[in-house]
């Protein structure tokens, strides 16, 4: 299973970003183990950032997504690419891995 994080920053000592699409970086893990790391090209700029973000993970072949929140445009871009989601506050994304282990 490959896990998209929305993070605040770029290493697994960073917090989970409170928003997804607007997020600064996204850790891609692939068996709960860091596989790579993506800046957000669509972190800062106009509209359309829930369908780039999406279409962007769907490309990596992500199974699921974590941030704080999604809003109502990012979800359905999810949900149209059969993408998960789960909201999970701002803690480090190291804590975040190991509760999904349990």
């Amino acid at each position: 299973m490959r896990i998209a994080i929305a993070s605040s920053g770029k290493d697994e000592t960073s917090k989970s970003s409170p928003i997804a699409g607007r997020a600064p970086y996204f850790l891609i893990y692939k068996d709960k183990k860091l596989d790579k790391t993506i800046k957000n090209p669509f972190a800062i700029g106009g509209g359309g950032a829930g369908f780039g973000v999406a279409k962007m993970l769907e490309n990596e072949k992500v199974d699921l997504v974590i941030a704080g929140h999604f809003g109502e445009k990012i979800i359905s871009a999810l949900e149209e690419r059969n993408i998960k989601r789960r909201e999970l506050t701002e803690i480090e994304i190291k804590k975040t891995i190991e509760k999904l282990k349990k």
